[in-house]
């Protein structure tokens, strides 16, 4: 038996990146998936991947920076599997650019997806998690939660933003459980929003040592599979060989 056997775990952003390690990571420790991204073609690959496997899991098309879509995605969830142990807030953009550029519609993008993105997941799932006097937000920050570099201003804010919505939260909810995971240098697509010529040459750079998003996904499999009342706060992930 896992730690995780039969957890309802739903996960946004799941059609790549961490977001699908994290699916394909926790279907196989026996945790019941529930899928949800723009990119549905993805989805069902990924599902019929994962079931192919002997996994359990649904997907849904979603768009995180609509309230309601994120509403109806966590009520599929408990609908399909009768309640909601976890939501995982793993959406995210990085259009990075200096603020000269004056990139106010990426700007806007980053605040959308990666701040009410994870707003409305809590405002979906906590009253669902009160409701059954238990469960866990595990909400993606970065590095870029904890230090400022150029042209990463703006994603930056957003990802400390996670940080105070997420300790916020987790005072205020004495039985529900709150973990940030702070990845480094990740493989995966964030970076293709980068429009910006100049930061584009310089994530190229940066991304040359990367971990594995599964690395990030077993994080999060051990954040779940702790006792419910020990609450896995934050987790920092680097790449052994990088400075940042």
């Amino acid at each position: 038996m896992s730690e995780l056997d039969n957890k309802v775990v739903a996960i946004t952003g799941a059609s790549s990146g961490i977001g699908e390690a994290t699916a394909r990571v926790l279907a196989r420790k026996g945790a019941r998936v529930v899928l949800g991204a723009r990119r549905t073609e993805r989805l069902a690959a990924l599902a019929a991947a994962i079931e192919a496997e002997g996994g359990n899991v649904r997907y849904m098309a979603l768009d995180v920076t609509e309230a309601n879509s994120v509403a109806a995605f966590l009520a599929f969830a408990q609908k399909e599997f009768g309640r909601l142990d976890v939501v995982v807030n793993n959406a995210g953009v990085m259009p990075l650019s200096p603020l000269a550029a004056l990139k106010l519609d990426e700007w806007n993008r980053m605040i959308d997806v990666n701040i009410r993105g994870v707003l409305h997941g809590i405002a979906a799932g906590l009253p669902i998690m009160k409701r059954q006097g238990s469960g866990q937000f595990i909400n993606l920050s970065s590095i870029g939660g904890h230090a400022v570099y150029p042209t990463a201003a703006v994603y930056c804010a957003t990802k400390y933003a996670v940080l105070a919505i997420s300790e916020g939260l987790r005072q205020e909810h004495s039985d529900i459980r709150v973990t940030v995971i702070s990845p480094g240098v990740t493989r995966s697509e964030l970076a293709s929003t980068i429009t910006d010529t100049g930061a584009q040459a310089a994530m190229a750079e940066f991304r040359q040592v990367a971990i594995e998003p599964d690395a990030i996904a077993r994080a999060i499999a051990f954040a779940i599979a702790e006792p419910g009342d020990v609450d896995v706060s934050e987790i920092i992930m680097r790449p052994t060989a990088s400075a940042y």
